[in-house]
């Protein structure tokens, strides 16, 4: 008897941990660029990446198998040289929109400074309190920042916790020479990623971001014409921030994601007086001004 109560408890800690696991990812590490012979290494850094963020408990929430936020971490290679590896990274989320089949893209994102150390069949571990590689510590940062957003998504600031942990892994970070950790990196890597989301400079993108996907895109099935102004009013609420940072990186990161999603859901179905909103697009998104132009075919 006490053993099947043993095995009931053992079934029950890990079927817990298993609903603990919060990412559906996909790593795809691509070496066409690399002038390799023997492609196993690629092969092994592609696997064990996809196990290590896929079976890595992120947070103490817990995620049923249908709640796991999908997302894929592609690794275009331009150097590999005795162990040393060099990539630009494409880190990309979604996220489910309320009572449909679709899934809105929630981050698209490039990050060009991307080196680091890697032995074929090195294990893989995350410590949130210490540095273990350049790679960890990547890979952790955007796992926080993909749950983050997801995150304050669903309810307004939720993300507070990952993005204050993915900040922890960039303070960590400061001690190795690897780029873009560090203010003076450049003006689109890492640091001012996670500064910007944590800025009170910045807080309008929070609030746009979490107005456009429950007021917005989540009331698309049941109410078209609510969602879109739902839409509209999120695009109203980047202004004050274009006004302050017209070159602020949360507006590239949130329109390179949303392109595409706000010209096709403003071209089809019901409409709407969409005049002041696409001058305000043409404004503070001007680099898509060809892109907008397309709401009015």
């Amino acid at each position: 008897m006490k053993l099947n109560f043993f095995c009931i408890y053992l079934i029950i800690i890990i079927f817990s941990r298993i609903q603990a696991q919060e990412l559906e990812a996909q790593v795809i590490v691509n070496s066409d660029l690399v002038n390799q012979t023997n492609q196993q290494i690629f092969k092994t850094l592609e696997r064990s990446l996809n196990e290590f963020i896929n079976t890595q408990v992120w947070t103490d929430e817990e995620f049923l198998n249908n709640e796991k936020i999908t997302c894929s971490f592609i690794f275009n290679l331009t150097g590999y040289s005795n162990d040393q590896f060099e990539a630009t990274l494409q880190v990309q989320s979604q996220r489910p929109v309320f009572d449909s089949n679709y899934d809105s893209p929630i981050l698209n994102f490039l990050d060009k400074d991307v080196v680091f150390s890697y032995q074929e069949f090195q294990p893989l571990f995350f410590n949130e309190s210490s540095f273990e590689s350049n790679l960890i510590s990547l890979i952790s940062f955007y796992a926080n920042i993909i749950i983050g957003l997801d995150a304050d998504s669903f309810s307004l600031n939720g993300g507070e916790r990952y993005y204050r942990q993915a900040r922890q892994i960039v303070n960590l970070a400061q001690i190795t020479s690897r780029k873009g950790w560090k203010p003076s990196d450049g003006r689109r890597n890492r640091f001012w990623l996670i500064d910007s989301l944590i800025s009170n400079t910045f807080r309008e993108y929070r609030i746009a971001f979490y107005t456009y996907h429950r007021e917005g895109l989540d009331q698309m099935t049941s109410d078209p014409n609510e969602g879109k102004y739902g839409l509209m009013k999120s695009i109203k609420q980047l202004e004050p921030l274009f006004n302050r940072r017209p070159n602020a990186l949360l507006l590239q990161i949130f329109f390179d994601a949303k392109v595409e999603e706000i010209v096709n859901l403003f071209k089809e179905g019901p409409k709407v007086d969409f005049k002041n909103t696409e001058e305000l697009l043409k404004k503070i998104a001007p680099f898509f001004g060809s892109r907008w132009k397309q709401i009015k075919a």
